[in-house]
């Protein structure tokens, strides 16, 4: 017999400010869901294709340091991870092309709302 999939049970936060990523990474672990803090998309995507089938929501900033930004690490995982809830990020004006099934939150975003996603990334892979 085959195993079943894993719920998807962590939150994957991409932010190269570290105290933003460390304030994320603290709301989310109010939640249900583990949390596996990077800080670039590299990291993030490494992360994605370990855990991937255990990844209920990534949380990335869109403007991100190094080869790759948030947006297009968003739109891989949409791709690669369709399942996956998605919530991308940016300061007023920098906000890019946000993939189909993304939820955009301008900074400064509210911890109710990052909570909220939260909660519906976990209800939704339970």
């Amino acid at each position: 017999m085959g195993r079943a999939a894993p719920t998807p049970s962590i939150a994957v936060v991409v932010e190269d400010d570290e105290s933003v990523r460390d304030f994320a990474a603290a709301i989310l672990e109010e939640t249900d869901l583990d949390v596996i803090a990077c800080d670039s998309a590299a990291d993030a995507l490494a992360v994605m294709r370990e855990h991937g089938s255990e990844v209920a929501l990534l949380f990335t900033e869109m403007q991100l340091s190094g080869e790759m930004d948030g947006a297009t690490l968003a739109r891989t995982v949409e791709r690669d991870w369709p399942d996956v809830r998605l919530v991308v990020t940016s300061r007023p004006g920098a906000a890019q092309a946000v993939p189909d099934h993304a939820v955009y939150m301008q900074k400064p975003w509210r911890p109710l709302d990052v909570l909220v996603e939260a909660e519906r990334a976990a209800h939704a892979a339970a």
